[in-house]
């Protein structure tokens, strides 16, 4: 089973914030950006689960 992102999310969080605290501008950056990786991931792996829950209707329906 997959995080969705979590990791990335937590991760991206961690260093944004310890570039805010110490005025790493790159650090921040760094961090905005592994919030955004791991939102993708979560917004990724929730159309697969959705894809994959209408292929299984979609085939229930054809087996009737």
């Amino acid at each position: 089973m997959t995080d969705k992102g979590f990791t990335d999310k937590a991760k991206g969080k961690a260093k944004e914030t310890t570039g805010k605290v110490t005025g790493d501008n790159k650090k921040k950056a760094e961090g905005l950006l592994d919030q955004t990786v791991g939102k993708v991931k979560e917004v990724a792996a929730d159309a697969k689960e959705k894809v994959e829950d209408i292929t299984d209707d979609v085939k229930k329906k054809l087996d009737k």
